[in-house]
C-alpha cells in the first residue's frame, strides 16, 4: 500500500487531479486495484483529494482562460469529475452570457471571433447575441 501511495502523491505533486485521475495513474503504474482504491480512500480522508475542489478550481481556470460552460463541462468530465460536482462548479461562474461579451468586446465582433468561441465551447445563442450587441453598441 506504501508504493501505491507514494505513486498517487507523486501523480498529485505535479498537478491536481480527480479521483478518477490519479485511480487511471495508479493503474498505468501497474498497481493492484485493491491497492489503488486505498491510496486514493487515504489521500481523500487527508484532504489531497477532493473532487468538488477539483471542479471548483477546474472551472474556475478553464473559464479564465476563455473556455465556454459545454468546453468546461467535456473536459471536468472526462478527468472523472461527476456530472453533479461538474454542473455545481459551473453554476458558480459568472454567467457564460457574461464572459462570452468580454470576450468579444476585447477581440472583436468578427467571424473569426465567433469561430473561435464557438470551438472553445461557447453556445451559439451567446456568442451570436455578443456579437450583435457588440456590432450595435459600434455603430451606435
Amino acid at each position: 500500500m506504501s508504493d501505491a501511495l507514494d505513486a498517487a502523491a507523486r501523480a498529485l505533486s505535479h498537478r491536481d487531479r480527480s479521483e478518477a485521475g490519479v485511480l487511471e495513474a495508479l493503474r498505468r503504474k501497474g498497481v493492484s486495484e485493491d491497492e489503488a482504491v486505498e491510496a486514493v480512500e487515504t489521500l481523500r480522508r487527508l484532504g489531497a483529494i477532493d473532487d468538488e475542489r477539483f471542479a471548483e478550481t477546474g472551472a474556475v481556470s478553464l473559464a479564465e482562460r476563455g473556455y465556454g460552460d459545454a468546453a468546461i463541462v467535456f473536459r471536468l468530465e472526462r478527468e472523472g469529475v461527476t456530472r453533479e460536482l461538474v454542473e455545481r462548479a459551473v453554476s458558480a461562474l459568472e454567467p457564460e452570457t457574461e464572459r462570452v461579451r468580454r470576450l468579444v468586446a476585447r477581440r472583436g465582433a468578427t467571424a473569426k471571433t465567433a469561430r473561435w468561441l464557438a470551438s472553445h465551447g461557447f453556445a451559439a445563442d451567446s456568442v451570436e447575441a455578443a456579437i450583435a450587441e457588440s456590432d450595435g453598441a459600434e455603430l451606435g
